[in-house]
């Protein structure tokens, strides 16, 4: 029994290893098809089809050559090599099929998939066009004398459709927010030697995110014609305004090497002579209008500008607690679309608990199709008092373009139970509405118990009672004791005040933060201008209301202004510049906006400052 059991072990383990080795082989399996581009009528051409590896027995199946006489094929041919090095034993396999074609008529024609089997698995080639000319469109150079007419006949033979650059897009009419595949091709019928880029578009609307490109060059047919194509550069454009959005041309500068006959040359010993040309080639791609819908009306309340097909998922870390202990609250928002500009959904909780600003986490994967991922928000939060509470559905609502309606998502309400503070103190909990954590302070342990009784004390000296100093210096106490009492009540009174201490010194930090912006504009960085006049408009706006941050929003903003006496239109205009700022950090600009953005923000805040304190 024992031995029976160690022969089925090395059985399962040959077995394996001969399955892992098939496996291996099988994923380095490669079968492609070499055919030329461009073919003269009247002149037959040879078609190979490529193995790397040993075929099955009568399992290859050729394509139907539609177009094309068989003069020769299949012909077969088969070869293995063995190399040694660094003492590892590598062994490669070359099986060829062959056939010899005739083209019957001009024009284009596909040659469609052949295929073939290695051990049971089916492997297939590409379908490929080859594009048959007229005789007389050949290009035979005449011998020419002379270098200048040369060259000039090197520049004759290539004709202004041999290398094109084109930007093809996904779409050309698309929603604001949702995605394009720019694809950068370079089209080519003659032998390139180098190429580079000398002016990219600045995509102008647009957010821009570069994809990863496949470098292998395709055969593709346009405009009747077959080129081999190369795929330079893709991005994924999104963009951010609505309108006609114009996408500048692409210029790029090509080398293309060109074979001339030339009699000149001619040796009797190595036949005709023949001169090679580098001919250089300027090239700009067209340029192209992007029609960009503006989202329809009608937007639910709590849309903030998602694109896309989403779905969310939110629940807390726990749903017991004690008293003045800390939890989270975690949304997910995963799917694809604008996800990069997907903002925190706003999470109601209870007075008597303390937020947080939101950390946010994200993971993205770019594609052609566009983006997808998932964009986490974790809400920080503090429960000060005990009780029972009723936590509304937080709400996120988005723009469904395939089927062009808003969404709603809506998470599911939960009970959030605070127990008794774990410390055991039985002193109530006072919890004032709109302070934060730092405004919070332990009160009633700083006094400390006065002695009572008669002091027992003797007079060492006659005092100066009832003298004129004594009177005077009486007076002058008295008047510094009032005056002192009446300014420290006032400044207690204010430090009290949080929205008041607030208020005033939320223009003097706008102030800041627009010194450090304007430091970043004279620097051209433009993201971090627009960052910190983000930080100025929302942090002035936090501080003059007494609103927290992350209970911030565009139509709250708008409210508020208005309650106090600033006009609709001035509050449009605040808003405004948020947006303008939001949608510039992910754009190019120039240095002439910044300047304008930089003084409308300052404008407006002026101009808000001066309305509330009259």
């Amino acid at each position: 029994m024992t031995m029976k059991r160690v022969f089925r072990k090395i059985f399962l383990t040959v077995v394996m290893l001969l399955a892992g080795i098939t496996a291996f082989a099988a994923e380095n399996v490669a079968f492609e098809v070499n055919v030329p581009m461009i073919v003269s009528k009247g002149n037959s051409f040879k078609v190979e089809f490529s193995l790397n590896a040993t075929p099955d027995d009568n399992t290859f199946q050729a394509p139907a050559f539609d177009g094309f006489d068989v003069l020769a094929g299949p012909v077969t041919s088969r070869g293995s090599s063995i190399q040694y090095i660094n003492g590892k034993m590598s062994k490669s396999v070359s099986y060829t099929i062959s056939y010899v074609l005739l083209p019957r008529s001009s024009g284009t024609f596909d040659i469609g998939a052949a295929s073939i089997e290695v051990d049971g698995r089916r492997y297939s080639t590409r379908p490929t066009s080859v594009e048959v000319k007229e005789a007389e469109q050949q290009s035979s150079a005449s011998p020419q004398g002379g270098s200048g007419s040369a060259e000039t006949q090197a520049q004759g033979q290539i004709a202004d459709d041999d290398l094109l650059l084109r930007l093809n897009l996904s779409r050309s009419t698309v929603y604001k927010g949702e995605p394009i595949r720019a694809a950068l091709k370079l089209y080519n019928r003659v032998s390139l030697v180098d190429y580079s880029v000398q002016k990219m578009p600045s995509f102008n609307g647009f957010w821009t995110q570069q994809l990863e490109t496949e470098t292998t060059p395709n055969r593709e047919t346009y405009n009747g014609k077959v080129y081999e194509v190369y795929t330079l550069i893709e991005y994924l454009l999104y963009p951010q305004q609505s309108g006609k959005l114009v996408i500048d041309p692409v210029e790029m500068t090509a080398l293309v090497q060109v074979i001339v006959q030339n009699s000149q040359n001619y040796d009797p010993f190595f036949g005709t002579g023949r001169e090679i040309y580098n001919v250089k080639r300027e090239l700009k791609s067209p340029r192209i209008t992007v029609n960009v819908k503006d989202l329809p009306a009608g937007a639910p309340a709590g849309f903030s500008g998602a694109v896309g097909k989403f779905s969310m998922e939110a629940e807390p870390s726990e749903t017991q607690l004690a008293a003045n202990s800390a939890s989270t609250y975690k949304v997910r928002i995963s799917g694809a679309g604008n996800l990069s500009f997907i903002q925190a959904p706003k999470l109601e909780l209870p007075t008597s608990f303390e937020q947080y600003q939101v950390k946010t986490t994200e993971s993205f994967k770019y594609s052609g199709s566009g983006t997808t991922g998932y964009r986490e928000f974790e809400y920080p939060f503090i429960a000060r008092a005990e009780g029972e509470y009723a936590v509304q559905p937080v709400e996120f609502v988005y723009f469904d373009p395939e089927h062009m309606r808003y969404e709603t998502l809506l998470s599911k309400p939960f009970t959030l139970e605070v127990t008794p503070d774990a410390s055991g103190s039985s002193a109530p909990q006072v919890v004032k509405p709109g302070s934060s954590k730092e405004d919070v302070r332990l009160l009633g342990n700083d006094i400390r118990f006065i002695k009572l009784g008669k002091a027992m004390l003797q007079s060492r000296e006659r005092p100066a009672i009832f003298s004129l100093a004594y009177f005077g210096v009486v007076a002058v106490l008295l008047c510094l004791a009032v005056l002192s009492y009446v300014y420290i009540g006032r400044r207690m009174r204010e430090r009290k005040n949080v929205v008041l201490v607030k208020g005033r010194r939320a223009n003097k930090v706008a102030v800041q933060r627009f010194r450090a912006a304007a430091k970043y504009m004279k620097a051209d960085d433009r993201h971090a201008f627009y960052e910190e006049m983000l930080k100025a408009l929302w942090g002035y706006m936090s501080d003059k209301f007494n609103i927290p941050l992350a209970n911030l929003t565009k139509e709250n903003v708008r409210e508020e202004l208005q309650k106090r006496g600033i006009s609709a239109d001035e509050a449009a205009r605040f808003t405004a510049i948020i947006s303008q700022c939001d949608e510039a950090q992910y754009s190019p600009s120039t240095s002439a906006q910044m300047n304008e953005v930089y003084s409308e923000g300052i404008s407006i805040v002026s101009h808000i400052e001066s309305t509330i304190k009259r």
